[in-house]
């Protein structure tokens, strides 16, 4: 397919989701060799005030920044400061969880991998509060977590003593279970302030966004002045069964989990920190990392599902044959995110959004699939389906709920013999892929979906979204 033609393909795919999601704006940009080779935006950065998008408009990055998070952590090791395998008592002697030796084991590895054993907790929602309270818009959101934002978690102390006091069943030893953990990426920030002395914010500015020339990423918009490049947000509501986007302004900010996920930054910007993992630690004639800290950084320490791995603070994955995906997604109110890498086809790119729950999948999956000239909606991976014994699917109906609010109910339909997953007024059938392991389409998107058994092969956790979810209910 010619340049302009899978231009013009994907732009139409593109804006198609736009209007149907309702995304205020976007901007979709891909370089090939460091060089820009596509940039394409959609709306406005303001939607009524018709403020147009460019590559120095600033949108919010969220859990992109936990890349930037691991690359301070590996640029200390370098310097010899700490290391990745070092017990976290070491630098955070207060930290606690429910059980004294699993804590010893827990090192900065462990943290950076999502793998220290701890189940989703409400962490996050206690430590924005000041935010949620002054957004109209998080009135439901606090009336959710009421319990859980009795005080607001603003320092690294707090969280390590809600860690410490929070009741949660550990999942696991340490590095054997994957489950997203905002809180273990909040205290890698007091890692990196006391091994460097400098606030987290700092150390970032002066080591990565600095030397980069990311002249335009900041935590705080109100670094940037007078200058008004800088995304309105927006936040989805369903009336009468519509999807709008509501003017939502007013950025959701944490001092005690920073590193997990509050960066702000640009297409432009993210380009070239993009450009860092395609070319082993360098971005022009720039290096932040050696190539064996970035090759360390997206390797695949541990498995997510079937076909995806983690790194440090990047995911990781096969894809077309002989490339390699390096990627990683954010969200947050007025944020959906995503930065990936194909080092062997040179290609690095970002999508920004100024909304929450964009359909950054799909386009993300329009916009490769475009790229590597293939139907715009082929699946990254397909997989045979596989036969799974009808006791199995039997048992493991139930409902389980995350720390974080999310909630699913697993129920097995006998007219079909199948598990539907039912949420969100969604009813979504799943099909069996592998030993406890399914595939739900939503949207036009496959994800990989399991159940977690313990040793006497009860079903005791449901895995979505990296997430371990307890069953609280058969």
């Amino acid at each position: 397919m010619k340049t302009n033609e899978w231009e013009a393909s994907f732009e139409a795919y593109a804006q198609k989701l736009i209007n149907e999601f309702q995304v205020p704006g976007a901007i979709v940009a891909v370089a090939k060799e460091g060089e820009l080779l596509y940039e394409k935006t959609f709306g406005y950065r303001d939607r009524e005030e018709k403020a147009p998008i460019d590559l120095d408009t600033v949108f919010g990055i969220g859990s992109i920044t936990k890349s930037f998070t691991c690359l301070a952590i590996m640029q200390l090791q370098e310097e010899g400061k700490l290391s990745i395998h070092d017990p976290v008592v070491t630098y955070l002697p207060e930290f606690r969880t429910r059980d004294e030796a699993h804590t010893k084991a827990i090192t900065i590895h462990h943290f950076m991998t999502h793998s220290p054993g701890l189940p989703p907790l409400p962490a996050l929602i206690p430590a924005m509060l000041p935010s949620l309270k002054a957004d109209p818009t998080a009135e439901e959101l606090l009336k959710q977590f009421e319990k859980d934002c009795k005080e607001p978690i603003d320092t690294y102390e707090q969280l390590m003593t809600y860690i410490a006091e929070h009741p949660y069943e550990l999942l696991g030893p340490p590095g054997t279970e994957f489950s997203y953990c905002n809180e273990a990426y909040g205290l890698l920030g007091a890692i990196i302030e006391r091994v460097s002395g400098k606030k987290y914010e700092e150390y970032v500015q002066e080591h990565i966004l600095q030397p980069l020339g990311m002249d335009r990423s900041v935590f705080y918009v109100e670094e940037l002045g007078e200058d008004d490049n800088c995304a309105m947000l927006y936040t989805p509501r369903v009336k009468d069964g519509v999807r709008e986007a509501l003017r939502a302004p007013g950025w959701w900010d944490s001092p005690s989990m920073l590193a997990a996920g509050f960066l702000k930054s640009t297409a432009r910007d993210m380009l070239r920190y993009a450009d860092v993992y395609r070319t082993g630690g360098a971005s022009g004639d720039v290096r932040v990392i050696s190539e064996v800290s970035a090759t360390q950084m997206t390797a695949p320490h541990i498995k997510t599902d079937l076909v995806r791995s983690y790194g440090y603070g990047l995911g990781t994955q096969s894809f077309h044959e002989k490339y390699t995906l390096i990627q990683h997604t954010g969200g947050l109110k007025g944020i959906t995110s995503v930065m990936f890498i194909i080092p062997e086809a040179g290609l690095t790119g970002v999508v920004l959004t100024n909304v929450d729950d964009a359909p950054i999948s799909n386009l993300v999956l329009g916009l490769l699939n475009s790229l590597f000239d293939r139907p715009l909606e082929t699946p990254l991976v397909t997989f045979a389906t596989y036969e799974a014994p009808l006791a199995q699917l039997q048992e493991s109906h139930g409902t389980y709920k995350s720390g974080e609010g999310d909630e699913v109910k697993i129920r097995f339909d006998e007219e079909n013999k199948q598990l539907v997953l039912a949420a969100g007024g969604e009813a979504l059938p799943l099909r069996p892929i592998g030993e406890d392991s399914f595939l739900l389409n939503r949207n036009n998107i496959d994800m990989q979906v399991r159940f977690v058994r313990n040793s006497e092969g009860q079903v005791k956790r449901f895995v979505m979204g990296g997430r371990q979810m307890p069953k609280v209910e058969a």
